[in-house]
């Protein structure tokens, strides 16, 4: 030490050099205080200028990344299921804006009539053929007749399924067999059944379309909410397992979409209320996302491989809110189920939406099932 060199103590040192220090920060100029308004953390004004920098360049690098990860997907292969109406038809037009060749599957021969008119109309090379997807076999050979076609796959689009409207005692065990049948089995047997040919490419994307209602039970929604919850595990679980052998599993988790579904759900119970209900919360911009829109953000969500994408602010934040304090959403949400229609269980038919149409309260709706021809199928004309 250099007080021991000249053979002055420590303690003593410190003793001449203490009034020293304390003139320095006597002499010290003040530090100006903060603008008003300016965002101080600990005393330092330009903290909220660093926070923003540092965001600023997290949010670039990860959009930079997400287009280093962008396929091209002209020439592709395309297979949707459930693709000649509504959501499933607006991505066959989306992929096949993007140079995509376009197979897709429906029960409805009506319904695919229309869509094939709709893609020559606009250029798109497509295949329609008729499937029902809750028969593994039915499955299997229109996946064949693809492969004969175009020569492979390149993309499946897990799209078919079907929504029955009404309170749990109006549903009996056959619908929630049936919910399971097309909104889970179909999407498993259509992805087992392109698995053989993407594994030996050695590459390939699925996208499996659940719901928020695959996150969040919704009241009233019980056999289509089983079904979905079912998928969403699927598809989360397929993504960890198949990006060994290249294939990239995207999961959507759409909130309500402004497709016209309506029209072509099945409703129980007190038919008209629930249609009522139903119809309005899907038909508006301040409820619903545009159905065009969700198609385009899928579409980049399938180029760029994402893992999970969950479209609407609605639905992300019903999502956020459910799994931060599930006991108090479960709470609101059997407040809302009290304010929904209620039915005597006896009342356990069925009936297609487009029944209960009121023009005064669904032109918005009706405005969007022509558009996505909601109205093409024989089931749905009135």
């Amino acid at each position: 030490m250099i007080a021991s060199e000249f053979g002055i103590p420590a303690a003593a040192c410190r003793k001449i050099r203490a009034p020293a220090r304390r003139q320095n920060r006597r002499n010290r100029v003040p530090r100006p205080p903060p603008r008003p308004g300016a965002f101080v953390v600990h005393g330092r004004p330009r903290m909220k200028q660093r926070l923003l920098a540092a965001g600023a360049v997290a949010w670039l690098g990860w959009k930079l990344l997400q287009k280093s990860r962008e396929a091209s997907l002209d020439g592709s292969v395309v297979v949707i299921t459930g693709g000649s109406r509504g959501l499933g038809l607006l991505l066959a037009r989306e992929f096949g804006r993007h140079g995509c060749r376009v197979a897709v599957c429906a029960r409805d021969e009506a319904e695919l009539d229309a869509a094939r008119a709709d893609f020559a109309r606009r250029g798109i090379d497509a295949l329609t053929f008729r499937c029902d997807v809750s028969d593994r076999a039915d499955v299997e050979i229109f996946i064949d007749r693809v492969i004969e076609r175009f020569g492979g796959i390149d993309i499946l689009v897990n799209n078919a399924g079907i929504i029955q409207v009404g309170p749990l005692n109006t549903m009996r065990i056959e619908d929630f067999e049936r919910a399971m049948a097309i909104n889970f089995w179909g999407a498993v047997y259509a992805t087992y059944a392109v698995l053989p040919y993407m594994r030996r490419r050695g590459r390939g994307r699925i996208v499996n379309i659940t719901s928020i209602g695959g996150k969040v039970a919704i009241p009233h929604l019980l056999p289509y909410d089983c079904a979905k919850f079912a998928l969403v595990a699927f598809s989360e679980g397929a993504a960890t397992e198949l990006a060994a052998d290249g294939i990239a599993v995207t999961t959507i988790v759409p909130g309500l979409m402004r497709t016209g579904s309506a029209s072509n759900a099945l409703f129980k119970g007190s038919q008209q209320r629930e249609f009522d209900w139903f119809s309005l919360g899907s038909a508006t911009p301040l409820t619903a996302i545009s159905a065009e829109r969700a198609a385009r953000r899928i579409v980049a969500a399938t180029r760029r491989g994402e893992a999970v994408v969950t479209l609407s602010w609605q639905a992300n934040l019903l999502r956020t809110f459910h799994g931060a304090l599930p006991s108090a959403s479960v709470r609101i949400l059997s407040g809302v189920n009290r304010l929904l229609p209620q039915a005597d269980p006896e009342k356990t038919a069925e009936a297609r939406g487009v029944q209960f149409r009121r023009p005064a309260l669904t032109a918005m709706m009706d405005h969007a099932a022509r558009r996505t021809h909601q109205f093409a199928g024989a089931g749905a004309r009135h």
